[in-house]
């Protein structure tokens, strides 16, 4: 079935009242960008819904882009007719045939925003209704749950039919949300974290702590490439590597062990919250999941949220693991994710971390070395990456720094 365009349903933007504009600006901009190949495309924004017009474009190749693009709704592969009855009864008997199987059901869904048409919505239903029965006899009518919607939209300029409805990715266009700084290791829980907050609009850079030798290069790539897929929703993701070995021996080394994870935590989210500063940032991200290790109990976060005033948002806080998991199979980045490569969070483990750490006893201890200079170079020798779709196939690997 040749489409001759694809109408996009908004959902929750719909909702935003003055606002709205902006947010469809937005959502216009990011589907420009996911379907930036495509040039012979042409986008209709509107108030209640937007246009793209294929212009002889693959329509299933753009369908599988516009359906990943946060702020879409739901999506429909439409054909255009003229006015005129048969032109319409033309259009519906080849959009049904391509869909027609025998023993299924449909019902006629007509909207009329051109109220000058021949016939109201009534008069559409009915006589479409009656023109599928005749053309399609192997299908039955069934007006609360169908198979098969076929929807029929009269407007000043043409009618438009398509009776297929595809998921959208939901949530609000990238950009919409502010800018945020994503803590990310190379574990589970983190990008699924990022990929949550995108979309819900937030815009992200992320951070990572390298501390070599006893994390590898390969250990830095997996992260690379965690980042590179979630890239792929945004376009690009700024990520910013920090040096983190002389602080996490420092801490291992002049904290008591049961504390080290405590002041560990501490420090990576100063170091975060300089680089949010630096780069307008308004929040941080982070994969933490209430209680599921000793460093993500109230007790532990209350300790480490002290050192900032910034807003530190959980998005995972209350979800199982096994949930975790399966968003991590369905955005790509579970495979990556379980890589056999260590992280600075996963050394120097103490053998019993405190999991209710009291805050005085963690600044006493942290009073004990001047850990300002050590902050601050390694705030100073951190690497930024401009991470984008493809991004490890050119091979650039961080040579492609800025």
């Amino acid at each position: 079935m040749k489409y001759d365009l694809i109408i996009i349903r908004y959902g929750e933007i719909s909702t935003k009242g003055r606002n709205r504009g902006k947010f469809v600006d937005r959502l216009k901009r990011a589907i420009k960008h996911a379907l930036s190949g495509h040039r012979a495309i042409k986008i209709e924004a509107g108030r209640d819904r937007m246009q793209i017009l294929l212009n002889g474009e693959d329509s299933k190749v753009v369908t599988g882009k516009l359906k990943n693009v946060f702020g879409v709704q739901s999506l429909s592969p439409a054909i255009r007719s003229e006015r005129d009855i048969d032109s319409i009864k033309s259009a519906a008997h080849s959009l049904m045939e391509s869909v027609y199987e025998e023993g299924k059901t449909f019902k006629i869904t007509a909207k009329r925003s051109d109220k000058t048409f021949e016939l109201d919505t009534d008069g559409i239903n009915q006589m479409f209704g009656a023109f599928i029965l005749k053309n399609f006899p192997g299908l039955k009518v069934n007006v609360k749950n169908p198979d098969i919607n076929l929807l029929i939209e009269v407007r000043k300029e043409a009618v438009y039919l398509s009776c297929v409805t595809i998921p959208g990715a939901g949530g609000l266009p990238l950009g919409t949300g502010g800018k945020a700084m994503l803590m990310i290791s190379g574990g589970i829980d983190s990008p699924v974290a990022g990929f949550m907050m995108m979309k819900r609009g937030v815009e992200l850079e992320a951070v990572h702590f390298h501390s070599p030798p006893f994390t590898s290069e390969r250990a830095k790539q997996k992260v690379i490439d965690l980042v590179e897929k979630l890239s792929e929703v945004s376009g690009e993701i700024l990520l910013h590597i920090v040096p983190f070995t002389e602080l996490q021996q420092t801490i291992k080394n002049q904290i008591p062990e049961n504390y080290s994870m405590t002041a560990t935590r501490r420090f990576m989210l100063r170091i975060t919250d300089a680089i949010r500063e630096k780069h307008g940032g308004l929040a941080i991200v982070t994969g933490e999941n209430l209680g599921q290790v000793a460093s993500q109990t109230l007790e532990s976060m209350y300790a480490i949220n002290e050192v900032t005033n910034t807003p530190v948002l959980r998005p995972l806080l209350t979800m199982d693991k096994t949930e975790i998991i399966k968003m991590a199979e369905e955005i790509g980045t579970f495979e990556t994710s379980i890589l056999p490569y260590e992280d600075c969070c996963t050394i120097f483990v103490p053998s019993s971390p405190k999991t209710k750490p009291k805050k005085d006893k963690v600044i006493h201890y942290e009073s004990f070395v001047d850990f300002e200079p050590i902050v601050e170079r390694a705030i100073e020798g951190t690497e930024t990456i401009r991470v984008t779709p493809g991004f490890g196939d050119r091979n650039q690997g961080l040579d492609d720094l800025f």
